[in-house]
């Protein structure tokens, strides 16, 4: 049975261990302040301080907020001089299981790790929390915690995915596993605001994934969006491009593919798993006869491309978008360059102004009267 984990090891205090950054000198740091729940994940804690280290070397002027038990934090953070004057550990009475129930986690979780790293975010200690643990109690803390701001009904699951033509943005990949055509508009401007502060489109093209390109198909809410999105693209950060087919995600069409949750989660595990079947299918060519394995000796740098840029640790660190704050997800399995990866997406979002930017924007849609309006097609 899913539970919370009550660990006994401290409620919240500051802990004045010699690895500390004083609290006033870290909130007075001109870099972004990334809060990670320590305690989370399948490799925790050791991959997150080893994470952490590795994005302090990427962005030296981050620094780090760490909820967990400063007994096992303060020896680990110890080793790694990059993290002496860039880290404070503040502890954290519990920690959240991979089986807990997100209705769970919303009744015991407030003295857990996770929880404590988002209301850091609220009380605008961090600029951004950072978890591999449980997906579904994060998305549920994340949407009490922070809440949404206006003009958002519903936050959305986001993440950067390789394709022919370099780079993409997704959404929703299980969030919400059904949408209606206002959350799908609404998603589609998260989406372009998204790709335009982590991979610099200043005005991304969006399609919405569907059975077809044609325009009669497609569910009710597929096509409302798409009128929504058709009538309105002139007031919106973004290029309608129309519907697009599930081949169309990896050929790299558009720069944000939007979708409901149900789906987009489909796509993500099925693309997860072709790209592992490819691998195996290459090991088992290049091991099949002698002359095989010479040609791997002569194909090995082009193979070391290919897997570097489909390195699924590289794109790693999924966001739910549409609240008044950045959480970001990273994979429970992941390994230190893993979830440095996922710290890297946090700095980037809040180096390029992400949430005044959605702030921006949808008070602008509500004071155009654009979401009453879309609302009643």
């Amino acid at each position: 049975m899913g539970r919370v984990h009550s660990q006994a090891y401290g409620h919240g205090r500051f802990y004045r261990g010699v690895v500390q950054l004083g609290r006033e000198r870290a909130m007075a740091a001109k870099g972004p302040i990334i809060a990670l729940d320590a305690m989370g994940g399948d490799n925790a804690p050791g991959i997150v301080v080893g994470g952490a280290a590795i994005a302090r070397e990427r962005f030296p002027e981050a620094r780090f907020l760490l909820f967990g038990d400063p007994a096992v934090l303060e020896p680990l953070v110890a080793k790694d001089k990059l993290l002496l004057d860039a880290v404070e550990i503040r502890e954290a009475a519990d920690s959240i299981s991979a089986d807990t129930k997100p209705s769970q986690a919303l009744r015991n979780g407030r003295d857990s790790s996770m929880w404590q790293a988002l209301n850091a975010v609220r009380e605008r200690e961090a600029d951004a929390a950072v978890s591999a643990g449980n997906t579904g109690a994060l998305m549920a803390i994340s949407k009490f915690v922070l809440r949404t701001p206006i003009g958002v009904d519903r936050p959305a699951m986001a993440s950067i995915m390789p394709t022919a033509n370099g780079e993409s943005v997704m959404l929703d990949l299980g969030a919400n596993l059904e949408c209606d055509a206002d959350n799908l508009f609404q998603f589609a401007i998260l989406g372009a605001l998204f790709a335009r502060s982590t991979l610099a489109i200043e005005r991304p093209s969006v399609g919405l994934l569907n059975v077809g390109a044609e325009e009669l198909k497609g569910s009710d809410a597929i096509k409302g969006a798409a009128q929504n999105l058709r009538l309105h693209e002139g007031d919106l950060p973004l290029s309608f491009y129309g519907f697009i087919e599930g081949d169309d995600i990896s050929a790299g069409v558009v720069d944000v593919v939007v979708t409901d949750g149900f789906s987009g989660n489909v796509a993500l595990k099925t693309a997860e798993g072709v790209a592992k079947l490819v691998s195996q299918f290459t090991r088992r060519a290049f091991k099949s006869s002698p002359m095989a394995g010479l040609g791997y000796l002569f194909a090995r740098p082009a193979l070391r491309r290919l897997s570097t840029h489909l390195d699924p640790r590289k794109y790693n660190g999924a966001v739910f978008l549409g609240l008044n704050g950045i959480a970001v997800k990273s994979h429970g399995g992941s390994d230190a360059v893993g979830f440095a990866n996922a710290v890297g997406v946090a700095v980037d979002m809040a180096r390029h102004g992400f949430l005044e930017n959605v702030r921006t924007e949808f008070e602008r849609l509500q004071a155009d009267g654009l979401e009453d309006k879309t609302a009643s097609l």
